[in-house]
């Protein structure tokens, strides 16, 4: 008479090898086969064929030309695909309180030409830190930024915004929505790449700090604009 002990072994190699080993190799080859582009992460390619990032994740913009997603805690510096998260902060947390005080008194300064009050998704972040997607609204409320920065008109801004809304999905599920990469990167082809932003400058107290403790100054390192600039 086999024991329990045989028995629990067995059974365990065999949960192993059916959904340890099968199940995925055989939705792998299924997904390759029939969705390779999702299956590989949606990743997505400038007009020089270099990949930019994926359509499915943000990534942030600092440049005035081009369209910001929504705020990202994922990461320590956000946007951080490896590191998905929320601020877990809650709606009486101080911290998140003057987060968005923050932010919106620099959405306010970058955007002297919105009139209307900043979309409430321009302030806070989504649940995994890395949605790549605004409403038509919250991107519009942003076009005159980037109409000014690439010195065209406003009208021609909100074409490509316009050209670019996503329906529902399946036609019943979410609400539509524009991708910002896929926005930022039909600005490029069609009015040409941003002017970078110039390098930031290194922090003295990064300097005065070495000085003091006997060490060279680390370099300041810039925050270089996004691939899809």
């Amino acid at each position: 008479m086999k024991s329990v002990f045989d028995i629990a072994i067995r059974t365990t190699i065999v949960t192993i090898v059916l959904t340890g080993l099968i199940y995925p190799f055989v939705m792998t080859g299924v997904a390759q086969v029939l969705f390779p582009w999702r299956a590989n992460g949606s990743l997505v390619t400038d007009e020089e064929g270099q990949v930019v990032g994926s359509e499915l994740i943000a990534q942030g913009f600092a440049n005035p030309a081009y369209f910001q997603p929504r705020p990202s805690a994922a990461g320590e510096k956000g946007y951080d695909a490896a590191s998905s998260s929320g601020s877990n902060l809650g709606p009486t947390s101080k911290k998140l309180q003057d987060r968005i005080k923050d932010d919106l008194k620099r959405l306010k300064e970058e955007n002297p030409e919105a009139t209307t009050p900043v979309p409430a998704e321009l302030v806070t972040t989504s649940g995994s830190g890395l949605d790549p997607d605004l409403s038509q609204k919250a991107m519009l409320w942003q076009a005159a930024r980037v109409a000014k920065a690439r010195g065209i008109s406003l009208e021609r801004v909100k074409a490509v915004v316009d050209s670019n809304v996503q329906g529902r999905t399946f036609g019943i599920l979410g609400e539509p929505r524009v991708n910002v990469l896929l926005v930022n990167l039909a600005l490029d082809r069609q009015f040409g790449k941003a002017t970078p932003l110039p390098p930031a400058p290194e922090k003295k107290e990064t300097k005065e700090a070495a000085k003091d403790s006997g060490a060279p100054a680390q370099p300041t390192i810039p925050t270089a604009p996004p691939q899809a600039k």
